[in-house]
Parts: C-alpha cells; sequence; structure tokens
C-alpha cells in the first residue's frame, strides 16, 4: 500500500453499502479503511454470531472492494498498531499516509455521531460528512413531517411515505382499497401446519470467533463458528431475499404475529441484519417483495406483501426519525420510573415459564426472535416486573443480530416498555396469558396456568398484569385505550383483587425463581 493518499473514508461496520456513490468511481488517492475496534465490541455484551457476522461482513466487504481496485485498510481487532478507537486510528492514519481531507458517511448511532462530531472538530486538516444513501427519509424527515401535527402516530406518516415513494398505490388511493390489513395478520399457525424449513447459510466465521475469543471480548449466546446461519455478503442476501417472495412472502402476513415452540423462523424474513448493515436498502426489499407479488396475485394476496412493506416503510423509517427527533434524552426516559433488575434467567433461558424460556433459548441460539417475541414476551414481562429499561436496553441492544441502537432503543424503551411515556406508543403493550395462549403454544405443557390469576401455579402474567394497572393508575387512568381494562378491574369482586395482587407480590419477589 502507497505512503501517501490525499483522502481518509471511513466506512463503519453498519455502512456496507456497495451502491453508494462513494463507490461508482474508483479514485487512487482515496484510502478507505474498516475497523473491528473494542469501543464497539464493548460497550454492550454482544451475542456472539452478532460480533462474528459483524466481523466477516465488514471483512467481505473489504475484499469486494479491494477486488474493484478500491485502496482498502481493514483494521483487524488483533493488528498490532489497532489503537482500539475509530478517532485514535484515524490520527494514526492521517500521519501515516499524509491524509489532506477525511471523510465518513452520517452514522446511525447517536453515539458515534457524537464522537466522529467532536473528532472532527479538533482535526487540523479538511473534513467532510455525507449521507449513507440508504434509507427512505432522512433523518429530519419525520419531525418535519410532524412539526404541525398533533402527535406521532405511524400510520399517519406511513400513509405519506406510501405516497411520497409511490408504493401499492393507484391515483393516491391504496392497492387493496385499505391502507392497513393488520387485522388479517395475526393467526395463530394451525397444528396441523408446518412452515417452510428456512434458508440458513454454513459461513465459516472461525477466524474472526478467534480475533473476539483471544481478545477475551465478553459476549452471549452460543454459536458453531464453522457454519454461521447468517447472510455475510450482498450475494447471500439477495439470496435470502428471492427465497423470501417465492417462499415466506405468500403466507408471511397471515402468521406474522404467529409464535410455536418447534418453529424460530416460520415466514420472516430474516432480512433485518442484511438491511442494517446496508448490504441491501430498503428500497430493493420492498421492490422486490411488490414485484413477486404482483407476479403472483393468484397466490399471494394483498395482505401478506402489505404487512411487509408496513414493517420496513413504515416501522423502520419511523423510528429511525423518532431516534434522530429524541436523542439523546430519550435514553435517558423512564415514565414509569421503573427500577427492578433484570431477573437473571434471561441470560440463560433457564425459566419454569414456557414462553419465556422459548424466546430466550431461541434468542441465545440463534440470535433471533420476532417482533412479536421481543414486544409481547420478553418485552412485556419486564414492563409488568418493572424492570430498568437501562437494564432492558442493555439485554435487547446485545442479544439480537440486527441490533443497532437507533432501531433497537425506540422499540425497547418506547414501544416496548412505554418509558418515553406515549411519544411512540398510545398505550403500553401490556397482555396476560390470554394472549400468548391466543398467538402460539406456549401455555401448552407448561408448568403455571394460563387460566389462573391468584394460584400458586397461575401464570405470572397474569397477576402482573393486573398489578401493573393497579399501581400506574394515576397516569394510565385516563388513557382511552385503557378504560375498558379499569372498568374491567373496578368490577372484580374485592376478595379477588387482594389476591391477585398478593399473587402478583410473591412473583415480583421471587423473578429469579419462576
Amino acid at each position: 500500500m502507497k505512503q501517501s493518499y490525499k483522502t481518509l473514508r471511513l466506512i463503519l461496520g453498519d455502512q456496507l453499502n456497495i451502491q453508494h456513490s462513494w463507490f461508482s468511481t474508483n479514485d487512487p488517492s482515496v484510502l478507505y479503511v474498516i475497523m473491528e475496534v473494542a469501543s464497539e465490541t464493548d460497550y454492550v455484551w454482544h451475542h456472539i454470531q452478532k460480533a462474528c457476522a459483524f466481523f466477516a461482513a465488514m471483512e467481505n466487504f473489504a475484499e469486494t472492494l479491494n477486488k474493484d481496485g478500491f485502496s482498502v485498510l481493514h483494521i483487524r481487532l488483533d493488528d498490532e498498531h489497532n489503537q482500539q478507537s475509530f478517532s485514535d486510528n484515524i490520527l494514526q492514519l492521517i500521519k501515516k499516509f499524509n491524509i489532506k481531507e477525511f471523510q465518513y458517511q452520517l452514522p446511525d448511532e447517536y453515539r458515534l455521531d457524537q464522537e466522529l462530531k467532536n473528532f472532527c472538530s479538533i482535526l487540523e486538516i479538511k473534513w467532510s460528512v455525507i449521507d449513507t444513501e440508504h434509507f427512505y427519509t432522512t433523518r429530519n424527515e419525520l419531525s418535519d413531517f410532524f412539526a404541525n401535527k398533533k402527535g406521532l402516530l405511524m400510520e399517519t406518516f406511513y400513509r405519506a411515505m406510501r405516497l411520497k415513494h409511490h408504493i401499492l398505490t393507484h391515483d393516491n388511493d391504496p392497492e387493496g382499497n385499505k391502507w392497513n390489513f393488520d387485522a388479517e395478520n395475526r393467526k395463530k399457525l394451525p397444528a396441523t401446519h408446518k412452515p417452510i424449513n428456512p434458508l440458513l447459510f454454513d459461513n465459516d466465521v472461525r477466524p474472526q470467533h478467534n480475533r473476539l475469543i483471544n481478545a477475551k471480548v465478553k459476549t452471549i449466546g452460543n454459536i458453531n463458528p464453522q457454519y454461521l446461519q447468517w447472510p455475510i455478503n450482498r450475494d447471500q442476501s439477495l439470496i435470502l431475499l428471492k427465497f423470501f417472495c417465492e417462499n415466506c412472502l405468500p403466507l408471511f402476513g397471515t402468521f406474522q404475529d404467529a409464535m410455536h415452540t418447534d418453529e424460530w423462523s416460520i415466514y420472516h424474513s430474516r432480512l433485518s441484519f442484511s438491511l442494517n448493515t446496508k448490504m441491501i436498502s430498503p428500497a430493493e426489499v420492498v421492490n422486490a417483495a411488490i414485484q413477486h407479488w404482483e407476479d403472483n396475485k393468484k397466490s399471494i394476496q394483498i395482505n401478506q406483501v402489505e404487512g411487509f412493506v408496513r414493517q420496513i416503510l413504515g416501522w423502520r423509517e419511523y423510528m429511525r426519525g423518532v431516534y434522530w427527533m429524541e436523542m439523546p434524552e430519550f435514553e435517558q426516559l423512564n415514565f414509569f420510573d421503573h427500577r427492578e433488575k433484570l431477573p437473571d434467567w434471561y441470560w440463560t433461558g433457564k425459566t419454569e415459564m414456557n414462553c419465556l424460556k422459548h424466546s430466550i433459548e431461541q434468542s441465545l441460539n440463534f440470535a433471533y426472535a420476532h417482533h412479536i417475541q421481543r414486544l409481547m414476551i420478553t418485552g412485556n414481562f419486564a414492563l409488568l416486573a418493572g424492570i430498568n429499561p437501562d437494564e432492558v436496553d442493555f439485554w435487547y441492544l446485545g442479544i439480537y443480530i440486527d441490533a443497532i441502537q437507533w432501531v433497537e432503543i425506540t422499540n425497547t424503551r418506547g414501544m416496548s416498555q412505554y418509558a418515553d411515556g406515549g411519544i411512540i406508543g398510545s398505550k403500553p403493550y401490556t397482555a396476560s396469558a390470554n394472549y400468548i395462549h391466543k398467538m402460539s403454544n406456549y401455555c401448552d405443557n407448561c408448568k403455571y396456568d394460563r387460566k389462573d390469576k391468584i394460584g400458586d401455579n397461575s401464570c405470572p402474567f397474569n397477576s402482573l398484569y393486573w398489578n401493573f394497572h393497579d399501581r400506574h393508575r394515576e397516569k394510565l387512568q385516563h388513557n382511552q385505550r385503557l378504560s375498558m381494562v379499569y372498568r374491567t378491574w373496578d368490577k372484580m369482586p374485592a376478595d379477588t383483587k387482594a389476591n391477585t395482587l398478593l399473587r402478583a407480590k410473591y412473583v415480583l419477589e421471587n423473578l429469579n425463581k419462576l
């Protein structure tokens, strides 16, 4: 590698976008750098599959650029001169290669955005920043959109994005004459229904795994480093997208909320890691799904594709907009003043509550759980149990393959824990065992009785559900969406209410023994 370049361009681990304008032409005076650094491996306990997948995807991207003739420096975790932080490594490279200008793409995390802004403020050379060219929206588009509106209703934003980008619309009207088919997408898996087996890759990530182990990086979860099942490059990501469209899209919407002890993937795309690392773009994912639906309307109903589009064009873009609108204050919000510690079994799955045992063990084994498992099982329990949102954030940010703060904290502290007091959700997402049974087979063969609220073997979700609403009545009773909950509670016999709260007290005092 030559000893002098004019420009140094930083590529972060979630900026693996080969379609970016940076790569439209090859300028020999530009040096690209991509880094594995301790500051990124250590700020949270990452799932070992997540850490390996990021390292492998970064390495693949560097190799792709090298093959295309770009000058790329890939700094590995164990490199002798690695200073283990972006800023220190960049300063070292500026000096070593006589760099005249530093350039970077807008980070998606507030933490890194601040770090690079502060770093550039002390640079003695020219610097510039460019958009990642990945999302449908800009950082501030959501805040501008809602500037003169009351509240931040996702549905309003989603419909506007559909119209702006001409997605599933005809002459400003929605395909199928409805904007949202969510009511049709809440089916439980029938007992005799067997979903298609997921497409898994067998990527050998032993070199990356060894680097992490040798550096004594604290990780969680399980891995067979010879057979990492997640896509680690653009080609694999496109293969997974094609597989989803051809095999999963026909039933995606119908069963997108379903949960089952024998199934961890069902009909979900599992494209979130590829999207969040920018190996593929949301536009090409949405366009591929819509094109496949248009070519196969006889076998794929509108609710299947609309539910998928809503997750990407709706929730994904919406959550990012809220993140940049509300940070950094958002990560300190604790509306209910919850202070409890996360139960130990969140890290092991060793609980006798079948729904939590399965969802957590699945997360530890696959670094994955779909949105309902995250929201209505692990998240629901943490909310009902009064767990400190800091602890909940730390767990979610580490355990999932797709967890990057901009998408994690808005879903966790906002939608799941209602710690934002309603910025994102119009009410807390709480449920008793009845909902879990309705959407899964988790209650079958469980030690706890889903129908009982007060007995020694009553499902903890039941008493915790009523205890939560009773405990936070002052803050929640005027929420119109909870009026039925409080009417039902008020009509219960006094002894039933007292025994329910007594059972909840026991559960809360024995969280680690459940």
